[in-house]
């Protein structure tokens, strides 16, 4: 609903103590004027939209005429007449700004669900203000069968999830549908792929994926409903997609000996890349510290000997991941184990080269005993005939020596 009030801030005003009937009967009237609200008007804005306002003027010295809402370039508008000293605009009586050339204020988001009041106030040359206000947008149905509690997340980097309940006043054949739109003046808008229902078939959940496809912009959360019995208003939450990610922990690996201990991380995000971490370290039954690493994803504990640690991740004045679980490392026994693993092939190796070296010794002594100790040659006996089991040596008489042997002459006696 809109209204305009005159507020004068001259002193010393006071009523004469006889009004003649004719005014009196002309005060009346503007009291009733004050008192009853005008009827909704329809009227098209400049943009080809239509907004319904409801305009009262309660003083016929209001210098504002013809307040409009142009939805689509989001500005509001107005006439004005008389000596204006300034115009300022505010939103829900926030942060109020300068009007532009004293006719017009542009809002960067207009909403299409949340009831807001804009208010324009006027000071006069001489001193007087005016403040006039309407409410947008006008609202039908029931405001307790929309969709409640409605919240966005970007989540696990590629990701987008809504999640909202039923209205507290909803029929029971509501049904939901979500939509993503970009609150610039292109207004791209994209339907819910997939729903979660609960156990009445509602849509109670919308999912999104391949997000990191969508710009970094502001967008709204749509959420409309839908009855045969009466008509739903809708819901909205308007955000960056950077700013509801919900960071997941990072991803810690973690190595160390009795000397020190190394750990490693890595994070993932759609739309941050520097971050600021934290490690909660706890050695034995000390009391836990909070080690913090700017932008570096190693860290190295000096002595660790047994301790536990989780990890959690930071974006400057944003979001803060959860921490991860509690890793618990005890790295004298590690050590233990990475000893056993490298010993064991050592002394295999070890071990080989000692069967290889054996080896080698024993044949070379086995060729040093051969030229000492050589074989002595047989004579061939001539009265055995079975010359192929024989072994033969080639007998060289003219060989000199120490293998020489005297030579005795044998004469065969016939027998008698």
């Amino acid at each position: 609903m809109g209204r305009s009030q005159a507020r004068p801030q001259t002193p010393g005003a006071a009523l004469s103590p006889a009004l003649p009937a004719s005014r009196a009967t002309m005060a009346l009237l503007w009291l009733v004027v004050f008192l009853v609200p005008a009827s909704c008007t329809v009227r098209p804005d400049q943009d080809g939209h239509h907004a319904q306002l409801q305009v009262l003027s309660a003083d016929p010295k209001s210098p504002i005429e013809n307040f409009r809402m142009q939805t689509r370039s989001k500005t509001l508008s107005w006439d004005v007449t008389g000596n204006v000293s300034n115009i300022h605009c505010s939103k829900n009586s926030n942060s109020p700004t300068k009007a532009q050339n004293n006719h017009s204020c542009k809002f960067y988001v207009l909403p299409k669900c949340e009831l807001s009041n804009y208010t324009v106030t006027v000071t006069m040359a001489n001193g007087e203000s005016f403040s006039t206000w309407l409410q947008y947008p006008v609202q039908e149905g029931s405001p307790g069968a929309a969709a409640r509690g409605l919240t966005c997340w970007v989540h696990d980097v590629d990701f987008l999830t809504c999640s909202w309940e039923v209205g507290t006043e909803a029929p029971s054949d509501v049904q939901y549908h979500a939509y993503l739109e970009t609150v610039t003046r292109t207004g791209k808008k994209w339907e819910c792929p997939r729903y979660s229902t609960n156990e009445l078939g509602t849509h109670i959940q919308c999912h999104f994926q391949n997000i990191s496809a969508f710009a970094d912009v502001q967008y709204r959360f749509l959420v409309n409903g839908t009855s045969a019995e009466s008509r739903i208003p809708c819901s909205e939450f308007i955000a960056y997609l950077s700013h509801i990610e919900a960071l997941s922990p990072p991803n810690m690996t973690i190595s160390c000996n009795k000397s020190h201990s190394v750990m490693e991380w890595k994070m993932s995000s759609l739309f941050y890349n520097m971050f600021q971490y934290e490690l909660e370290i706890q050695k034995g039954t000390e009391r836990p510290y909070v080690h913090k690493e700017d932008r570096k994803t190693s860290f190295v504990l000096s002595n660790p000997g047994a301790y536990t640690v989780r990890i959690r991740a930071r974006v400057r004045f944003y979001q803060t991941s959860p921490w991860s679980a509690s890793q618990s490392v005890v790295c004298h026994k590690e050590e233990d184990a990475d000893l056993h693993l490298w010993l064991t092939p050592l002394v295999i190796a070890l071990v080989t080269l000692l069967v290889v070296g054996c080896a080698l010794f024993l044949c070379k002594r086995y060729s040093v005993l051969q030229k000492l100790f050589p074989p002595i040659p047989h004579m061939k006996d001539p009265l055995d005939n079975n010359t192929h089991s024989e072994r033969m040596l080639a007998w060289e008489s003219d060989r000199a020596g120490q293998e020489e042997c005297p030579v005795a002459k044998v004469q065969v006696l016939g027998e008698k």
